[in-house]
């Protein structure tokens, strides 16, 4: 049995490196262009994480023109990091994700992860539990689900040697309109990604014992 080999485009950066160079970076060298393969990689690494019942209701948009970067420029009230920036990734939830779970299920089955029968009867009872679910409550599983793609995708990113930051100000009805993306779809979130041309500044964090409750939840 072959074993396959990790991706030779992937750095190998110690985790804990990884996540504590990572940075909100707000300046980007404009003369650097992340390839379309390169990109490709970041997102299929990114897409790893874990998701409610494997249906993956993450969907992206990749901005890396001139022209379409400037046209989401006023609709990210003018945050430069849009411009600069290699591109774009806007994350979307795809609240029919559904649809996907006999393909996605399919696949389970060919990897030889599960039975047939078994799979079958996945897809007829989430197919099912979907179809009974408030839209609220699907919509709460995109954004749950899209939160943890945008983080692996920052985090792969770093690991790669680019750096990203997560942009949630933007008019998100402006930009489904003007990039014409459906219903279908609710907006989570934009990503910069490219190189730093000032590094993102330092920041504190509250120590554990101000977020963290083991068992009970503090009184105050």
């Amino acid at each position: 049995m072959s074993i396959s080999q990790p991706s030779q485009t992937m750095e190998h950066q110690p985790f804990f490196d990884v996540i504590q160079e990572r940075r909100s970076v707000r300046s980007y060298n404009p003369e650097v262009k992340i390839s379309r393969e390169e990109l490709v990689e970041i997102l299929r690494q990114a897409t790893l994480a874990p998701s409610a019942a494997n249906l993956q209701p993450w969907r992206f948009l990749v901005i890396d023109t001139p022209e379409l970067k400037q046209k989401l420029l006023p609709i990210a009230f003018n945050q430069q990091q849009v411009v600069e920036a290699s591109a774009v990734v806007a994350v979307l939830g795809d609240l029919e994700n559904i649809r996907m779970a006999e393909k996605i299920y399919g696949q389970a089955v060919e990897a030889g992860f599960m039975p047939a029968d078994t799979a079958k009867s996945m897809v007829e009872h989430y197919t099912g539990m979907y179809s009974s679910m408030p839209p609220e409550a699907i919509r709460q599983i995109a954004y749950t689900d899209g939160g943890l793609v945008s983080m692996q995708l920052m985090l792969v990113a770093r690991a790669k040697g680019y750096d990203t930051v997560p942009i949630g100000g933007y008019d998100k009805q402006k930009f489904m309109e003007t990039f014409r993306i459906s219903e279908r779809y609710t907006s989570i979130m934009l990503i910069a990604i490219g190189k730093a041309a000032k590094p993102g500044h330092p920041t504190v964090r509250l120590a554990v014992d101000d977020v963290a409750f083991f068992n009970e939840m503090s009184k105050e």
